[in-house]
């Protein structure tokens, strides 16, 4: 049975090892997402680095995810004490859970205080795509598929909550999910 993978992608307004309060909170609150996250329904994997450092992202070890890449329009600093992105890939059963888990609770919390970590960009910041089962997505592969997104649209090969397709390709429309706008052109 086919799975979804969800990449998400913002720059941030100060590095991840800036000892800023904002940026303390952000971090911190990642933490707790993802703790909360992986519990919820439909959530099956995302990816890790082995190593753990806050802000090590690039040159980590992401083990089956592949190495840590980011979209071309990323220009900030790639060591631990430059790095001002935050990034995730995850697995998940569908497309309801996954949207259950992005829209509610702590994670909806966060969102709404989105701008106050995050630049504002013109560029998708999340994309989803269907993966076989036993394939696990790379770095490289939410890239391609955000790229793809930001230069044609949602496709079956890359979409958005409110233009999503079904894992045979056929466009799905699920009523009253996701953000008011997907950032897409």
């Amino acid at each position: 049975m086919p799975r979804l993978a969800l990449y998400t992608f913002g720059v941030l307004k100060s590095p991840l090892a800036d000892p800023a309060p904002l940026t303390n909170e952000f971090y911190d609150r990642g933490a707790a997402i993802y703790r909360k996250i992986s519990r919820h329904p439909g959530y099956l994997a995302h990816a890790e680095a082995a190593d753990g450092v806050r802000g090590l992202l690039f040159g980590a070890d992401w083990g089956a995810w592949g190495e840590f890449v980011v979209p071309t329009w990323y220009d900030k600093g790639r060591t631990v004490e430059t790095t001002a992105l935050a990034a995730t890939l995850s697995l998940w059963t569908d497309l309801r859970s996954a949207v259950d888990a992005v829209y509610t609770g702590l994670h909806r919390e966060a969102l709404n205080r989105r701008y106050d970590w995050f630049e504002r960009s013109a560029h998708p910041n999340y994309v989803f795509w269907w993966v076989a089962d036993g394939v696990i997505p790379t770095w490289q592969d939410g890239v391609s598929r955000l790229e793809h997104l930001h230069d044609h649209g949602s496709a079956p090969h890359a979409f958005t909550f409110h233009h999503s397709f079904t894992p045979e390709g056929t466009p799905t429309r699920s009523k009253d999910i996701g953000p008011k706008s997907d950032q897409v052109r």
